[in-house]
């Protein structure tokens, strides 16, 4: 056991280490400042913002936690009748979450399995994306509206950016931290209007806040990574 934990801890740089820490700190400190009732925020919030430093390395099993915390933050999103946030990661990011969990299994660097190869997408699939993007749009607008879901504009534009990371995740391409980078903006939006009804959803906003910071971190390590594993092949 000890020997893994030492494994597990080598395995991540420092930085990537003080930056989970720092995050871990700052969403028990958010909980324990305006929440200390609600532990499925906070247990969704320790899961997501883990499942984000395994994939800046790559790791699979970020997808693994992924799927964890969109199960959870369906639940939450239920409690404040954001029917497109609890539709969209119980409907289509956990679902993706899977197929992409398969994909990176599928591809690794090199046979090493804790890295999966980063791949790029061609104008073709990037026009087969967006006009994918545009008919999840369209068709959730109005299954959101039956539903009388709060904040509609944004929570639809959620539905859109929230579809584009998982896909680009599936993808393997490294532009999927960028989509989720602005599926955080929209989501630290949304549950900022939440707050001014229930100041304990700070909380919430306080862990989008760090995931945009971390969904940083993973496309500048990605793009890192891309090219280092195309720098393998020149040789």
């Amino acid at each position: 056991m000890h020997k893994k934990l030492k494994s597990l801890y080598s395995y991540f740089s420092k930085g990537e280490r003080i930056l989970w820490c720092v995050s871990v700190l700052l969403i028990i400190m958010s909980f324990i400042i305006f929440d200390r009732e609600n532990y499925l925020v906070l247990t969704a919030s320790l899961v997501g913002v883990t499942s984000l430093i395994f994939d800046a390395k790559g790791n699979p099993a970020g997808q693994v936690l992924m799927v964890l915390f969109s199960l959870l933050y369906g639940a939450i999103s239920y409690t404040f009748a954001y029917y497109g946030e609890m539709v969209t990661y119980l409907g289509m990011t956990a679902p993706m979450s899977v197929f992409a969990l398969v994909s990176w299994i599928k591809n690794p660097h090199n046979g090493n399995k804790s890295e999966v190869e980063i791949a790029s997408i061609n104008g073709r699939e990037a026009i087969f994306m967006a006009i994918l993007a545009a008919v999840v749009t369209y068709v959730f607008y109005y299954i959101l509206a039956y539903f009388n879901t709060a904040n509609l504009i944004p929570s639809t534009i959620s539905v859109t950016t929230s579809f584009l990371a998982v896909y680009l995740t599936y993808k393997r391409s490294a532009f999927f931290a960028v989509a989720y980078a602005a599926n955080d903006i929209i989501l630290i939006i949304l549950w900022t209007l939440a707050a001014m009804s229930d100041i304990s959803y700070l909380s919430v906003v306080t862990c989008f806040i760090l995931f945009l910071t971390n969904d940083t971190y993973t496309f500048i390590n990605w793009k890192r990574m891309y090219k280092r594993q195309r720098a393998g092949e020149a040789v």
